[in-house]
């Protein structure tokens, strides 16, 4: 496949009137009921904007690699993108309209958790809604399909982990301030105890801000063994720079909940001593299905590509997971596709991966960050 261009978009619909480009801010097209339509709600602005070019690239790729084969239930994917960075309330006015005039059979998600809780009322039980980042748990809206990593799979193991390999007993915990940290920081807590920690003190961060000397001053008073980072994107940039330069990276132990390559790329391997990470995917996971899909992602958009990491690999992840929940329900109903879903295992970047009582099952990995990449020390 040729390298394919992305063009930097406002807020609003963009629609691909062809396979795998952007033709820029356009408004859907008429309906082909040929096609499945995919609503694709990913961010493209804002702190966690820096997700968006790969995010698009890994869905437009699976959407090609699944059209190839046939489509899902043998109705081409067509993508339209929504900017999921714009302010809450103007995304729940454009999902409004979605609904009421029916310009979508599906929608797929990939941005913040807030955003999932204001777009899931207009969803429910209308659309089926995939969400596939890492997320706080729990979700259990009719019709909402929530695949991402959760705390007690991703987070709980790297704990017990750092607990008991690097005798990390003391936890500063910080996070943006919004749903996915403030539940996720809930249990994380519950996961130190019972690692026979405790938590020294803690952080929400307004999303955007770019000032960390006093949360950084707070930290270092504190003397902690570990900071848990809660960070979406940007800020996640922002504040490990911080951090590094100000040579706490020798002083005390990083575990990320959501630092992926492309995190990684904006901080500076100068920065990243002694920082880990858990994940369900990172790029250098040795296994067929991530050679395959590397190997497809670098043929379609190029060697100097943005990196799909784990945020943006899960778009890729989020269609194969329909294609294959909509084989095993036979139809795209919402109801047909709930009912489905419970014990499916389907494949795609991260190899099999299970759904349990809507909880995806998947191997996690934990990684130390290596220059611009991560060295992985475990997988549970």
């Amino acid at each position: 496949m040729a390298a394919l261009p992305f063009s930097t978009l406002g807020s609003g619909p963009v629609a691909a009137p062809g396979w795998p480009g952007l033709a820029g801010r356009v408004r859907p097209s008429p309906r082909d009921r040929r096609r499945l339509r995919v609503a694709h709600f990913t961010t493209l602005t804002g702190t966690a904007g820096i997700w968006g070019p790969s995010s698009i690239n890994s869905a437009a790729l699976a959407a090609s690699e699944i059209n190839a084969g046939g489509g899902v239930l043998g109705r081409e994917l067509e993508l339209v993108t929504y900017d999921a960075g714009v302010p809450a309330d103007e995304l729940a006015r454009q999902a409004e309209a979605l609904v009421a005039d029916d310009t979508a059979d599906i929608v797929l998600g990939c941005h913040m958790s807030a955003i999932r809780v204001a777009l899931r009322r207009t969803f429910a039980g209308l659309v089926p809604y995939i969400y596939t980042p890492i997320y706080e748990g729990g979700e259990r809206t009719p019709g909402v399909l929530a695949i991402g990593e959760t705390p007690p799979d991703q987070a709980r193991p790297a704990i017990a982990w750092l607990a008991e390999r690097k005798r990390a007993s003391r936890w500063y915990l910080i996070g943006s301030d919004y749903v996915w940290p403030w539940q996720s920081h809930r249990a994380v807590k519950r996961y130190i105890a019972a690692a026979g920690g405790q938590v020294v003190g803690e952080d929400f961060v307004a999303l955007g801000e770019e000032d960390h000397d006093p949360y950084l001053a707070r930290i270092r008073a504190a003397r902690p063994d570990v900071v848990f980072i809660s960070l979406i994107g940007l800020d996640g940039i922002t504040f490990n720079r911080a951090f590094g330069e100000r040579g706490l990276g020798s002083q005390m132990l990083r575990l990320a909940n959501c630092v992926d390559e492309t995190v990684l790329l904006g901080i500076g391997a100068e920065n990243t001593l002694n920082l880990f990470a858990a994940s369900g995917y990172f790029t250098g996971v040795e296994s067929r299905a991530n050679d395959a899909f590397l190997c497809a992602y670098e043929s379609a958009f190029g060697r100097f590509a943005p990196v799909p990491g784990a945020t943006a690999q899960s778009n890729y992840e989020g269609l194969y997971f329909l294609e294959a929940l909509a084989r095993r329900a036979g139809a795209v109903d919402p109801a047909d596709l709930m009912r489905a879903a419970d014990g499916l295992t389907y494949r795609a970047g991260r190899g099999p991966v299970g759904l349990r009582r809507r909880r995806a099952e998947m191997p996690i990995y934990l990684g130390e960050a290596d220059g611009f990449d991560f060295r992985l020390r475990q997988s549970f």
